[in-house]
Order: C-alpha cells, then structure tokens, then sequence
C-alpha cells in the first residue's frame, strides 16, 4: 500500500470545506454562498454578522494566503479582515462569490503541489509555527465560519 502525500490530503480537507464537501458538516462554503440571493446574504441577524461578510471575511484570508505562497510576503492583517464595503447589487454578491470560488481553487491548488517537506517549514515568521499549522488552521477558520452562515441561514428564512 502506497504511503499518501501530505499535502494531498490537506489539499482533500480544504477543498472539502470551500468547494464540494459534505463529509463533516454535510454542507460546504460553495453550496452555502450559492443558495442565498443577495437580499438574504447582505442581512444581518441580531448582531451577527451577515453571509456577504463572512463570506468576504473567509476570502480575505484565502486571497492574502494565496498571495503568500507565491510571493513568500504575508501581507495580510486581521483587524483589516472584516472590512468590507456594503453590497448595493445582486452584481457585487455574484462578483464575491465568484472570487471566493477562484481564490479557494487556487488554495487548493497550492496546497496540493506543495512539497510535503514543505509543510513543516516556518511559515512566513517563526511565531506563525508551520506551513502545515497554518493550512489546518484555515480549515478549523473555515468550519467554524461555515458553521455560523448555515445558522444564520437558518435563523433569517425562518425569520427569527
């Protein structure tokens, strides 16, 4: 029996979360993004924060990890993370949408032809820990997000 990459298997557990999944949440970003409208993913509930901007915070990281593999510069912070402008148009929600697919595909990608050595590399900063600590951590970021849109999904069709 053939001994399995590594990265591969981070790679399997992002996609996952973000595009296709359904093995631990039986859901994923993609399928979750894609069946609000725009009126129902700019809502906010209580004082929760809406799907667009959970959406866009995910997307955040994902863009700014994605530049980090291939530049080597995190450029990233994460009191910026939450910073986004008010959707005015179903446009503007496709657009995120669709930039979240891509950027999460890219993710993947990087993460699957990464060395397997290369995860336990520091990543960025000793701090940060490794290559691979972090890539697991975007994975528990993402479940933990995803699991407050298919709440507040829930809480604003049923109108609570």
């Amino acid at each position: 029996m053939s001994k399995i990459n590594k990265s591969t298997v981070l790679a399997n557990r992002v996609q996952e979360v973000l595009l296709d999944g359904k093995w631990i949440a039986n859901t994923n970003y993609k399928e979750q993004i894609f069946s609000v409208d725009f009126h129902l993913a700019n809502q906010s509930i209580h004082n929760l924060n809406s799907i667009a901007i959970l959406t866009y915070h995910i997307n955040y990281y994902l863009k700014g990890l994605n530049e980090c593999f291939k530049t080597g510069d995190l450029t990233i912070q994460d009191k910026f993370s939450f910073d986004m402008s008010p959707l005015k148009t179903e446009d503007q929600w496709h657009s995120l949408r669709k930039e979240f697919v891509s950027n999460a595909e890219i993710f993947v990608h990087h993460v699957k032809s990464m060395n397997p050595q290369k995860l336990d590399d520091v990543f960025v900063k000793e701090q940060y820990g490794t290559y691979s600590r972090n890539i697991e951590g975007m994975i528990e970021h993402a479940y933990y997000h995803l699991g407050q849109i298919s709440l507040i999904k829930k809480l604003l069709r049923n109108k609570i």
